[in-house]
């Protein structure tokens, strides 16, 4: 957990104004969250969500945040296709993006005329930051004519080279709809090998990975069998296509969490990254849920209070190149719109 230690002005303290504003939030969270623990974060939780409504401001909050930012102080929550079609529906004046950079240059494109901020600049991807615009316009020339198709874990510049978007969630529709031989697919190298998997489209790889997705091994698969019997394993297709064989479903936080509220499996396992197990968790307390812990340092990097202070001083603000936000613009569109040449 993100334990808040620094010393706090008299309105952030836990007062019984707070605990009344806020008891029906920890009802939510009281199994992932000890009781301890609540007084350190209510005050900032209170806070939050009073300047949300002061402001006209939405919170879009990325599955791999904590719970107390993911139950109680986002207004939308889901993985990135679910965040990128709820940002093109928000009548928000501001947008604070609980997740990481790229997803608040999404939530940009698809909202140029609104406030987007970021809490912490420091909140990056190592998968997005493997590959430039410059990468792509080599692979363009090295294959003409090829589609790309780009996974919405890039930069904006990335996103502007590409014919269109995917997600973990879409990847085959996306390559399917095309209707061509072959397909550039990047930056993740794993979710285009677990893709190409499912299609008859001959698929270009890059090899971008995921620092959460790539740690997990076919072995760790196993051991987590032999000590919970029983168990039911559920991957994220950026893990590698030897660690999907050892799996029993694999698909994108969404398609994971739905699954688990489908089959309500007694004993499971999410191999991802792990506040996504405390934030299912929360939703069915009755199943148990085995926790392989990969966090990811830069989701972490997002915490209450950087985003009360996002919203008190309105910073950090997301600005793209309009010369390359008109073109990215276009391939997340037609991602969420089924385009087809």
């Amino acid at each position: 957990m993100n334990v808040v230690s620094r010393s706090r002005p008299q309105d952030l303290r836990f007062t019984s104004e707070v605990e009344r504003a806020t008891s029906h939030l920890y009802d939510k969270v009281k199994k992932v969250i000890p009781e301890v623990e609540w007084p350190t974060y209510a005050p900032l939780i209170a806070r939050i969500n009073q300047l949300k409504a002061q402001k006209n401001a939405v919170i879009l909050g990325h599955n791999y945040m904590t719970p107390e930012i993911f139950h109680c102080v986002a207004d939308i929550t889901g993985d990135s296709l679910a965040l990128a079609r709820s940002a093109t529906k928000t009548t928000a004046d501001i947008i604070v993006m609980a997740g990481v950079h790229f997803m608040a240059e999404t939530a940009k494109l698809l909202n140029p005329r609104k406030k987007v901020l970021i809490p912490n600049t420091g909140a990056g991807c190592t998968l997005a930051e493997s590959i430039t615009g410059a990468d792509v316009r080599k692979l363009k020339e090295q294959y003409p004519g090829v589609p790309v198709v780009t996974y919405v874990n890039t930069s904006a510049e990335v996103k502007a080279e590409a014919d269109i978007c995917c997600t973990s969630g879409n990847a085959v529709e996306i390559v399917e709809g095309l209707g061509v031989p072959r397909v550039i697919m990047l930056p993740d190298e794993y979710l285009a090998l677990n893709t190409a998997k499912k299609v008859k489209t001959e698929i270009i790889t890059w090899k971008g990975r995921c620092v959460v997705h790539e740690m997990f091994t076919p072995d760790d698969i196993r051991s987590l069998r032999a000590s919970n019997p029983g168990v039911v394993v559920l991957a994220h297709p950026e893990c590698s296509p030897e660690v999907i064989a050892e799996c029993d479903y694999a698909g994108s936080t969404a398609g994971m969490s739905d699954y688990v509220a489908k089959h309500k499996p007694p004993k499971v396992v999410l191999v991802t990254e792990c506040s996504m197990s405390d934030n299912v968790a929360a939703e069915y307390p009755e199943l148990e849920f085995v926790r392989p812990c990969n966090l990811c340092p830069f989701m972490k990097k997002i915490e209450l209070e950087n985003i009360l202070v996002a919203l008190e001083e309105e910073r950090h603000e997301v600005h793209i190149d309009p010369a390359i936000a008109g073109r990215a613009r276009i391939s997340v569109e037609r991602m969420l719109t089924g385009w087809k040449p």
